[in-house]
């Protein structure tokens, strides 16, 4: 299967264009309550903020009531008991804001999941081939992740602290000169731009990490899903050195991100340090002169701290923020991944009264530069049995793809009872059509669920008669927890004749009016697969039924039979025809007429 080549180019991880597609998440058009949830918290961090700017007067009024040559003792206590009361609001007003502020980040983070979800289910087939879903997953689990603290730190963080600088400044200016002004912003300024330009080589470092813990949980994945042919093949140990090779890469990379991160600490402590020992020792010498009192060094003090503290916390949320980009970005492109079948604007439903199909001068491949059919065209009546069959690479699965439209064809038409399938919308299309496929995969879920998947809203009763209807009633009801049984991942708790026997279920639980079979039978023994057959000859029956097979046996009754080869029709007519026509089907006839005769007398 050729890679997807239908992806988007990538933004840079910073640009706003990925915070735009962000913004609606935090700002959503139709709910107002959480519009008046996001005003109010952003009243609570005004609060916050006020009261922590008034914090470090008082403190200074006790220091110089303390120092004064008469100290008022009451005004002192009184002094401090406000001072403490402040302290409390500032922690009381950020834990309502989180209280208030918590729907809206969970609102936000459930809406962008739902909305990479179904998206993810609208891409093509040939996407989901093309890439890994350990990978797929773990983006968006990163993105989806992202959005809670980007939210929070935007809001809580950023914003609070340019209004903080802005307040200190002001401060800074009326009480103690323009030197601190300078300083501070100065200090600012250089601390800035150190932790932007650090964390930008960080960046790459955790890009790296981060795409070889992405290769690492792959290769798990992949491994685990494959369990069984890891076991058929003693490969255990080349697993294992696979993974352990990426662990490795992964463990090298985070090594050098986590010792980036102590340069970081080191160079911001630097900065602040040395704003503290100038604005400290300037107070000091102001102080000297009888220009500022002790408290003033205090307050100094006390306002660097508060700086300090978001200054510090700059840092951290820059890098939050950014490595937010990079994992809403990456998601972003997910979302942005070219879909590939599409409904027309306006597209009615799929409507049929007599489920004929017919391929007309077909042309189709997954490579322009390959072509899988080559102006196929055939036809079956309503109600009727074809057969397809042929040479392995013939074409034959790709006609199921492109009768479900998981791709459309370079040229000619699909036709349903007349209609143009690539005219109708594909979730009509795919309700008129019932699959029992080559490999039943099955959810992780009861039996039950899995049969009454074939239509949502499936009563209880339905789902006991369609059980009934393909022969695995009897097995269900010996089972200690019946229809509730579970089935194991991908359903390998049960035998492959088992598993088969509920798909059929699942496609009879559907009801649809066009059958298709894609080679049911050939993973199963003769005796279930003739017991397979009998099940869908009854199943099939006053249903349009379209039987891709390998082995001719299987669908030697079928009303017609076409022989594909090199993505052509080669021969078409029945069974009887076909033999005495002598041409390709009689040939692949004998021969496994001739491989089942070997067969049988070498178990003689």
């Amino acid at each position: 299967m050729p890679p997807d080549t239908a992806r988007p180019e990538t933004p840079p991880p910073d640009s706003w264009r990925t915070l735009s597609r962000f913004l609606p998440y935090l700002w959503p058009r139709d709910r107002l309550d959480l519009r008046l949830r996001i005003v109010l918290a952003m009243l609570l961090v005004l609060a916050t903020k006020a009261v922590t700017l008034v914090l470090p007067l008082l403190y200074k009024r006790v220091i110089d009531t303390m120092a004064g040559a008469d100290p008022l003792m009451m005004v002192a206590i009184g002094l401090v008991l406000a001072y403490a009361a402040g302290r409390f609001a500032s922690v009381a007003f950020d834990n309502i804001r989180n209280i208030v502020f918590e729907r809206v980040g969970q609102d936000a983070t459930r809406h962008l999941a739902e909305d990479v979800f179904t998206r993810l289910h609208r891409l093509s087939l040939r996407f989901h081939l093309s890439r890994r879903t350990g990978e797929v997953t773990k983006t968006i689990e990163r993105g989806t992740k992202s959005i809670d603290s980007m939210l929070y730190f935007l809001l809580f963080n950023i914003a609070p602290t340019v209004l903080e600088l802005i307040a200190v400044g002001v401060i800074f200016y009326t009480l103690f000169g323009w030197e601190l002004v300078v300083a501070t912003g100065i200090t600012v300024i250089v601390y800035i731009a150190a932790t932007r330009w650090i964390t930008e080589w960080r960046t790459k470092l955790r890009a790296e990490m981060n795409e070889l813990d992405g290769k690492a949980l792959a290769r798990a994945v992949d491994s685990l899903l494959n369990y069984e042919t890891v076991k058929y093949f003693g490969a255990e140990r080349r697993e294992q050195e696979r993974y352990a090779g990426a662990a490795r890469s992964y463990a090298a990379a985070a090594i050098k991100s986590e010792n980036s991160l102590a340069w970081l600490n080191m160079a911001q402590a630097l900065i602040t340090n040395a704003l503290m020992a100038f604005a400290m020792a300037f107070t000091v010498y102001q102080w000297s002169r009888g220009v500022l009192t002790v408290g003033d060094l205090v307050a100094v003090q006390t306002y660097l701290v508060q700086l300090f503290r978001p200054l510090d916390m700059l840092g951290w949320v820059y890098r939050t923020i950014r490595q937010g980009l990079i994992d809403m970005a990456a998601m972003f492109r997910l979302m942005d991944a070219t879909v590939e079948v599409t409904d027309r604007p306006g597209a009615p439903a799929l409507v049929i009264r007599r489920p004929s199909v017919a391929f007309d001068n077909v042309v189709f491949g997954y490579d322009p530069d390959r072509l899988i059919l080559k102006g196929l065209s055939f036809e079956i009546e309503a109600g009727g049995h074809l057969a397809i069959v042929g040479p392995t690479g013939a074409g034959k699965s790709t006609i199921a793809r492109l009768l479900f439209r998981f791709y459309d064809p370079q040229a000619g038409r699909i036709l349903i009872d007349g209609q143009n399938i690539a005219d109708v919308t594909q979730e009509s299309l795919r309700r008129h059509i019932g699959i029992v496929p080559q490999d039943s995969v099955l959810f992780n879920d009861t039996i039950g669920y899995n049969i009454a998947y074939g239509r949502d809203g499936a009563t209880a009763a339905e789902m006991e008669a369609a059980a009934r209807g393909a022969a695995i009633l009897p097995f269900i009801t010996r089972l200690p927890q019946g229809f509730d049984t579970q089935v194991g991942e991908r359903g390998l708790k049960l035998s492959g004749g088992e598993k088969q026997r509920v798909a059929i279920a699942r496609t009879l639980v559907k009801d649809p009016p066009i059958l298709l079979l894609d080679e049911a039978t050939s993973a199963l023994d003769s005796r279930t697969e003739q017991e397979i057959l009998r099940t869908l000859r009854q199943v099939s029956a006053r249903r349009t039924t379209i039987a891709i097979a390998h082995r001719l046996s299987t669908v030697a009754d079928a009303d017609r039979i076409l022989v594909l080869e090199d993505g052509r029709l080669a021969e078409s007519g029945s069974h009887v025809e076909l033999l005495r026509h002598g041409g390709l089907y009689a040939e692949m006839w004998a021969r496994q007429q001739a491989d089942a005769d070997g067969l049988r007398a070498a178990a003689e």
